[in-house]
């Protein structure tokens, strides 16, 4: 990969998120609804809610409230969130490692677990655990995370008892950081298998058919042929072809995983920025939708160049100019 390349596509990230914030924005806008209504209720002074708009600019047409906004977003200034206060940008930084950390872990767990099912299905093709795989991994797929989420809500921490139903972290703070890890992972374990259920459908069902493809090849044939055994031929010849679409879908689906945290997040209160996007929308509040959006962008745009660069790892035939 050229050192020009990736000048090029790093130029691209900055038009490419100033783009997503001004689709943003104008849909924000647009909407209907008037957040100083949200704010102050509906049965508010007429003079308070014109001193509302003046404090937040709202009383200025739209596209003078487009260019200031744009203006103070290459200043790294997002506004000031309506309703906390404080920059909606240090509002929203404040909920980024909790679902980093779900979502992160929702990734890596579906990204593993997903090629790991996907290679066992294919060492026995047409077999009892390849159909089983393939019939799980659909069922899970065209189940809706809402509905994946109450029924393990249910079933493993209501009726159950195995996980926490609510939060990051016990009430009581953990004696020992140690205890404090073990306490925040047994409350993600939940929430981060539910999130990345149909992640693990997907890629699963992704790898057992791009390896059936790849199984078919000559280069395939010739391992064969020279007494290279079912496992080996999957796993070291089969297996690193076959993940180049699978790494595609993986990275472009991280925008999938952030989506879904928003749901998860509420059912099971977990304090990332899923709730804080639910209670921004409700509120109206759009300073910090817009930041949730451009952290959301920016996300997406640097998985999309790690897609790139494992590709380039994976196949060194790849070469980019």
């Amino acid at each position: 990969m050229s050192v020009a390349y990736l000048i090029r596509r790093c130029a691209q990230v900055v038009p490419t998120i100033i783009g997503i914030v001004l689709v943003g924005f104008l849909l924000i806008h647009l909407a209907p609804g008037d957040p100083v209504l949200a704010l102050a209720g509906e049965h508010g002074d007429q003079a308070y809610y014109a001193f509302m708009r003046e404090r937040f600019g709202l009383d200025r047409p739209l596209h003078e409230q487009l260019g200031a906004y744009l203006a103070n977003v290459l200043r790294g200034d997002l506004g000031v969130s309506y309703t906390h206060g404080r920059p909606a940008m240090e509002v929203v930084l404040e909920r980024v490692p909790a679902t980093l950390l779900l979502s992160g872990s929702a990734l890596v767990l579906s990204s593993i677990v997903g090629v790991g099912l996907g290679v066992f299905a294919t060492l026995r093709p047409g077999g009892v655990r390849d159909v089983s795989i393939t019939l799980g991994a659909l069922g899970v797929y065209a189940a809706p995370v809402f509905f994946v989420a109450q029924v393990a809500l249910l079933m493993f921490a209501l009726w159950l008892g195995w996980f926490p139903v609510h939060g990051m972290s016990g009430t009581a703070r953990a004696a020992t950081s140690v205890g404090h890890v073990l306490d925040v992972a047994r409350h993600l374990t939940l929430p981060a298998l539910v999130l990345a259920s149909q992640e693990i459908a997907a890629v699963a069902r992704l790898t057992r058919s791009e390896l059936g493809e790849e199984l078919q090849a000559d280069y395939v044939r010739t391992a064969r042929a020279k007494g290279a055994g079912e496992r080996r031929v999957v796993i070291r010849h089969a297996l690193r072809h076959a993940l180049l679409p699978v790494v595609t879908v993986i990275g472009g689906r991280v925008g999938h995983l952030v989506s879904g945290a928003v749901i998860v997040e509420v059912v099971f209160g977990w304090p990332g920025i899923g709730r804080l996007l639910l209670t921004a929308m409700q509120t109206r509040n759009s300073p910090v939708l817009l930041s949730i959006f451009f952290v959301v962008a920016i996300s997406v745009v640097v998985a999309n160049l790690l897609t790139d660069l494992a590709y380039a790892w994976l196949d060194p035939r790849i070469r980019y100019h």
